[in-house]
């Protein structure tokens, strides 16, 4: 464990049982509650917990429900949840498990059973994303690299389709990289893509948003939910976030300054659809971008 607290979430709409996980985890973790599935679902993404207790038998939508819907954001989807029940039914915990479940703790709750379990599965979560980090970040940056883009991407444009809403993709490229690599030395250049792409990642705060470094000087951006206006807003922000670092470039045909092209590209997911033909609609707006001076964005007609 590291020295900071891991975040518990705990999802019980009985009081008492609340009251009896708090006392015996919240000396140990920083705990987070909701008292239903509906305040579950909207508080979680916001919290990013380590770990999720979540009651089966609940009101209004249960246990099963929440961890379905759970499921189905990429950036909760590796957190381990793990069902607390005073039920004993083997079809429940087995429905549960497949569900993708770490765990089931049945009521009454045992302290130190439920401390030790909670302990070994966030070790094991942060044991975890440290192979991760090694396999999908992107080295120099730090940013998600190619590899972790094109399961995040399809893992979204999944979601969007089931949920018919909007998806939007940024094709970012620094203008006229090779001048500037050439100019100031590649020491120069790694430190100017860093800096792109630390503006981005905080720029793409919202859970389902993401940038990736693709490759080179060349960046994607994934917006969720994220309608044509929405990522035209988005668009000029990063141009103008971009030019704000004030990256000398004396030998860029665009600005004296660093500057980026853009291609933006939205859709709502239907059948027969691929998530490659909203990146290729991105990567033709690149294009036009950069056709018509750079340091802007173009827009795909893609629909």
């Amino acid at each position: 464990m590291s020295d900071e607290k891991a975040r518990v979430f705990i999802v019980e709409d009985s009081k008492t049982s609340m009251a009896a996980l708090k006392s015996a985890l919240s000396g140990e973790f920083r705990i987070a509650t909701a008292l239903s599935g509906q305040e579950a679902l909207k508080a979680i993404p916001k919290v990013n917990p380590d770990l999720i207790l979540l009651d089966v038998v609940m009101p209004g939508m249960d246990g099963f429900e929440v961890c379905r819907r759970l499921k189905e954001n990429p950036a909760i989807d590796g957190t381990p949840i793990v069902f607390v029940t005073a039920k004993e039914s083997v079809e429940d915990e087995t429905r549960g498990l497949e569900m993708g479940a770490a765990d089931y703790i049945t009521k009454p709750i045992s302290p130190p059973v439920v401390r030790a379990r909670v302990r070994n599965l966030i070790q094991l979560k942060r044991y975890r994303d440290r192979l991760f980090n090694l396999s999908a970040i992107d080295g120099l940056t730090g940013i998600p690299n190619r590899r972790r883009f094109d399961e995040q991407f399809d893992s979204a444009w999944r979601q969007s389709f089931r949920r018919w809403e909007p998806i939007s993709l940024l094709m970012v490229d620094i203008d006229s990289f090779k001048l500037y690599n050439d100019n100031y030395g590649h020491l120069a250049g790694d430190e100017c893509i860093k800096q792109v792409a630390l503006l981005m990642k905080g720029m793409a705060r919202r859970a389902g948003d993401f940038a990736a470094r693709y490759g080179g000087e060349e960046f994607a951006c994934v917006l969720s939910e994220t309608d044509i206006q929405g990522a035209r807003e988005f668009a000029q922000r990063l141009l103008e976030g971009i030019r704000e670092l004030k990256i000398p470039h004396a030998f860029s045909p665009a600005a004296e300054v660093v500057t980026a092209s853009i291609g933006v590209a939205t859709v709502i997911p239907r059948d027969p659809m691929a998530p490659e033909e909203l990146l290729e609609a991105a990567d033709h707006a690149l294009y036009d971008a950069k056709r018509l001076g750079r340091n802007r964005y173009a827009v795909s007609n893609f629909t």
